[in-house]
């Protein structure tokens, strides 16, 4: 293993129904929405990398973002040598791939708790389909 993972945590959060007629507009038109996943990273340290990962819920002809969670995961790595394009794959694919779940479950239980009772959220995430599609592009 080329990293280690020193912690995990909910960096930011927002989400926001201004009032009870924009929650049953949501409730019935949750079609027009679409989930998002965005990754970035930043080195802390020399050895030290936070990723964050955001998983948000955006209306698909305004954008505009209703919720949004922000996931941060800060990470060791071991090896300083490590290739380009290996921490670019833990970065994009292993990192995600760990906490996707946890990611899912804190997302799905804002809409429960909040009287959504059958929000879907894929289960699974391909990042490396989505990483080798970034690089075709």
């Amino acid at each position: 293993m080329n990293y280690k993972i020193l912690t995990k945590f909910i960096k930011n959060l927002f989400f926001n129904i201004e009032n009870q007629k924009e929650f049953t507009q949501l409730s019935k038109n949750i079609r027009n929405y679409k989930i998002n996943l965005d990754i970035k990273s930043k080195q802390v340290e020399k050895k030290i990398i936070e990723i964050e990962i955001s998983l948000y819920l955006e209306e698909k002809e305004t954008g505009k973002i209703l919720t949004k969670l922000i996931y941060s995961t800060v990470i060791e790595l071991i090896n300083l040598e490590i290739r380009r394009e290996l921490l670019e794959k833990i970065i994009l694919i292993e990192i995600p791939e760990k906490v996707y779940e946890d990611m899912r479950k804190i997302f799905i239980f804002l809409f429960q708790s909040s009287g959504f009772k059958d929000v879907k959220i894929d289960q699974n995430v391909d990042f490396r389909k989505l990483y080798e599609s970034r690089k075709i592009q």
